[in-house]
């Protein structure tokens, strides 16, 4: 079934007569156009993308099932003048920002506006065969920059510095660019859950945690390692043994049929236990495709349930303010019988001398 058919089912059972989609990912999902301005009115017998001078011959080459609309000033008006006879559309509330939802508004009056961000979502969350095989690139990209940033981490360096070099790395390798903001936190910043890299050099005895990730053809991967410079002490290795346990224990806890929150459970007691429930304020995961933060999480919060198809994230982290923190996040598939590791780059303390 293609997206499109499993869209307008969707919409069917909503009774929404049109869809308006605007969110990128979204608007790629279901086109293939991987233009940075347009939007999609679907209806159930016909599929308009809608951009500017710009793109069209990209859009007619991306998104052969749409038929291409060139909007100018006023991209609004110009949905309405397509005169569907829409009396309900359904569009994305969580995207679409105040000043637009007035402009739908006024050029669709006549028209009941409802906000269904999660219909589209839903379709994401579970990834097809070629979706997954692009996501395995990504993270086999990441994994082979962990490798190679090994060997570059040296005491003296600048946080920056060894952000840069990841990057540059993932390029090499393909990476159109990285999945977010690199995290790069040494020392007291790593207690820091989004330390993105700063100027602060890499000090002996310190912690390192390094949260990064690759973009290929479209699709993210995220990764977190934590190494040490140098030997650890006593408390510093008990805190990784601690987050490494419950990270495996996150993983073993993925399979169908469990809510995002029970899985969080199982990773989260672990850390409780040893007393450092406090210190892990976050959910376990999130799910990973053309965003790098999707639906469902894991979560205490979470009650959607995990289906094969799934890409999630299970990264266990406990931050100590004034002293440092570990992370350990890998990318998982959920499958029929359970769940696959996509994530290779090996977990247990790496010591850097």
């Amino acid at each position: 079934m293609s997206r499109l058919t499993k869209l307008r089912t969707k919409m069917t059972s909503e009774k929404f007569d049109a869809f308006l989609c605007m969110r990128p990912e979204n608007r790629r999902y279901l086109s293939g156009f991987t233009g940075s301005a347009g939007m999609l009115l679907i209806t159930q017998d016909q599929a308009f993308l809608l951009t500017d001078f710009r793109y069209l011959e990209q859009a007619a080459a991306q998104a052969p099932e749409f038929q291409v609309v060139k909007i100018g000033n006023e991209p609004f008006k110009t949905l309405a003048e397509l005169d569907q006879g829409i009396e309900v559309l359904g569009f994305e509330g969580d995207f679409v920002t105040f000043e637009e939802y007035g402009k739908l508004e006024q050029n669709f009056a006549r028209t009941r506006l409802v906000s269904r961000p999660e219909l589209v979502n839903h379709l994401r969350s579970v990834k097809e065969p070629s979706e997954i095989e692009l996501i395995r690139e990504a993270v086999r990209i990441a994994d082979d920059a962990f490798s190679e940033i090994l060997q570059f981490i040296s005491v003296g360096q600048t946080e920056a510095e060894i952000a840069l070099h990841l990057e540059f790395s993932m390029r090499q390798a393909g990476a159109s660019g990285p999945s977010f903001d690199f995290i790069a936190a040494s020392g007291w910043r790593s207690a820091m859950p989004h330390g993105v890299a700063s100027s602060k050099k890499v000090q002996q005895g310190e912690f390192l945690t390094l949260d990064y990730g690759a973009i290929y053809q479209g699709y993210c991967s995220d990764i977190t390692r934590t190494v040490c410079l140098g030997e650890p002490d006593e408390k510093q290795r008990a805190l990784y043994d601690t987050v490494l346990a419950a990270n495996r224990a996150g993983i073993a806890a993925v399979r169908p049929g469990l809510t995002g929150k029970e899985v969080d459970a199982a990773a989260r007691k672990l850390i409780e236990d040893a007393g450092y429930g406090e210190y892990f304020g976050h959910g376990l995961g999130h799910s990973v495709g053309l965003a790098i933060h999707e639906g469902p999480n894991l979560s205490p919060r979470e009650e959607r349930v995990l289906e094969p198809g799934m890409v999630v994230t299970v990264e266990p982290g406990i931050y100590l303010p004034d002293y440092g923190g570990v992370r350990i996040e890998d990318m998982v598939l959920v499958t029929e019988q359970g769940c696959e590791v996509l994530t290779k780059a090996p977990k247990d303390l790496i010591i850097i001398n």
